[in-house]
Order: structure tokens, then sequence, then C-alpha cells
């Protein structure tokens, strides 16, 4: 249920009202627009009278939600979220990033150069996997704990906020340096992850699971959401169809449908969607003319030699020609 008060309700009568629900065993997440206040109730709302609270003269309407999301519910959060990513990087409600770097850190050489050719170009957070989720155990692994302190390395060097993706719970501890962690499209729907990272005061990067509905996504985001950390950021990165074509299917009708649905930041990643390097650039442009807050784009300075998924890599200089276009198209929809 969400309550939706007047514009300068009497703040006496606000605070009985406030103490009045919360006697009836529900929680009141309060979103303060422009020219509303919005409360969501969660929990047993079943016994609460709707007409009852509409009638008050501090109240405009009353909503129940038949979502099973609550916090993720945009009926709840009118405006758009903003996640301070690290220092002055913020992400949604206009405030577009680039999330750029290889998909495995492989050497202090190459995740340095990386990092200093990605920012020249234009991205403010630095993407790069230490622990590998691959489909054979034959493949490499990622560096684990030693990538990481690459990755942060090269953070104090360039100063960018790193996102690096986590496998399990019990690694949250080598993560406290790590600015964004990322949950992978395998553990999308690790729930025990999920509430562990629900702990957490810091921005939470959840990729949709290759199966998943735009639902299921949302319902992932609430676990964590429901712990207590509301910094979440979605992303689309492809899901498995029948079409062979490309290695996944890029869903970009879920960007504005998700628009629609939450608040929270929505991210793109077109380099996982199509495993092929030449499908980023227009996969890219679509995203943005279709109102993503971001692009995650695989970038390696040798992808012919890189250790994982080097076919969808872009070059430096071909990421700077991406990153340069996709701004033209963020001017022409001011």
């Amino acid at each position: 249920m969400i309550v939706i008060l007047k514009n300068e309700a009497d703040s006496q009568k606000v605070e009985i009202l406030r103490q009045w629900l919360e006697n009836q065993n529900v929680e009141i997440h309060k979103s303060v627009g422009e020219y509303t206040t919005v409360w969501g109730l969660v929990g047993d709302t079943s016994r609460i009278d709707a007409d009852l609270i509409e009638g008050l003269e501090i109240v405009e309407g009353v909503r129940r939600i038949s979502e099973p999301y609550k916090q993720a519910n945009r009926k709840f959060h009118p405006n758009d979220t903003v996640i301070d990513l690290g220092g002055s990087v913020k992400l949604g409600a206009g405030n577009f990033q680039f999330f750029a770097g290889p998909c495995s850190v492989e050497s202090e050489e190459q995740i340095i150069e990386i990092a200093k050719s990605v920012k020249e170009a234009g991205a403010n957070v630095l993407r790069g996997g230490a622990f590998k989720p691959r489909t054979s155990p034959y493949a490499f692994q990622g560096m684990r704990s030693d990538g990481l302190k690459l990755l942060i390395e090269a953070k104090e060097i360039t100063g960018m906020p790193i996102v690096s993706e986590i496998m399990d719970a019990s690694h949250i501890d080598l993560f406290e340096d790590v600015d964004i962690i990322q949950v992978g499209a395998r553990n999308m729907q690790n729930f025990e992850l999920l509430k562990q990272l629900g702990k957490l005061d810091k921005p939470i990067f959840l990729k949709r699971g290759l199966c998943a509905t735009i639902d299921e996504l949302l319902m992932s985001a609430e676990y964590i959401m429901a712990g207590g950390n509301e910094k979440v950021i979605l992303c689309e990165r492809g899901i498995r169809t029948f079409e062979p074509a490309a290695r996944n299917t890029l869903d970009l009708s879920a960007v504005p449908i998700l628009k629609e649905k939450t608040h929270l930041p929505v991210v793109v990643d077109p380099s996982h969607a199509s495993g092929i390097a030449r499908l980023v650039k227009p996969l890219s442009y679509a995203a943005a003319a279709c109102g993503a807050d971001g692009l995650m784009i695989e970038v390696h300075n040798n992808p012919q030699q890189a250790l994982c998924d080097g076919p969808q890599a872009l070059t430096p200089d071909k990421f700077a020609e991406v990153a340069k276009g996709v701004q033209k198209i963020l001017n022409a929809l001011k």
C-alpha cells in the first residue's frame, strides 16, 4: 500500500498518522518529491482501512499495490533514484555513465593501461573481473583476490571507482575496497547471497539472469533492498532465446519497461549480450536511445590475446569511438 500526502500537509497530523501506522506493525518507506511525499507501507496491510486513511485531510490518495516487489516499485518511489558510485560519480536521473574495462584482470600492466585509456575516452567507472564464473572448469577462473588488489591499484592511480563480480557470500570481506559489487547473471537468484549484500552500504550491480523475466529481476532487487540496501543498479545483459546468431538476445524492450516499473537505474551490457565486438557499437547506440542510464562495455588492449571473452572486447580506440557516438545521441535526446 502507498499513501500520498498532500503538499504542505500539517506536520503534527502527519506525525500522528505515522505513529498510528507503525503501531499496525508496518514499516514506512518515505520518498520525498518536489511536490508530493509518498509513503510506502511494507508488511501486512490487509487490515488497514484504506478508505479511513484516504479520508484524512492531509492525504492526497491511497493505493494498494498488487506487485510482490514493493521497495523497487516506482509507485512507492515516483522519482528516479540517483546512486553515488564513488567520489563525484553518480548514476540515474540523467546521470549517464560508462562502466568499461576488461572481462578479467590479467596483470598489473594490463589493467592499469586499460584503466587509463577508458578514463581518457569518457568512462567514469572501471570494470574488471577477479572471480570469473566459467562454463568449463578448465577455463581461466580469474586472479581472484590478487585480481581485486590490482583493480584497487588501478583505482588509486586513476581515481576511478571500480566494479567487480562476487561469486559467493564468503568473499564479501575481500570486496571491502571495491566501490560497486556486481552480481552476475548466474547468481541473480542466489537469494542467500542477495540477503548478505542487502546488509551492505554500497551499490550492487545486479545482472538479469539468462532466462529470467523482468519481474524476477525486480524480485531479486527486492531481496537486496529488503535487507536495507537501496543502492541497486539493474543490468540488462541479454537473455537466452532460440536465436543462435549472437551469444544472447539483447532485450532492449526491458529498458523502457523497467523504467515504468521501477525507480532504479538501468544499465545495458551489449558486450555480453552479443558476444561479438562489431555489434557492440550499434547496440550501445540503441540502448542510449531507448533510455538506459549507462553502458557496461568490455575493453581490452589486446583482444586477440585476452584470457577471457576476447571476441566481444573493444580496443580502447574503438571504445572511444562508441563513447563519442553515444554522447551525441544523449545530447540529441535532451
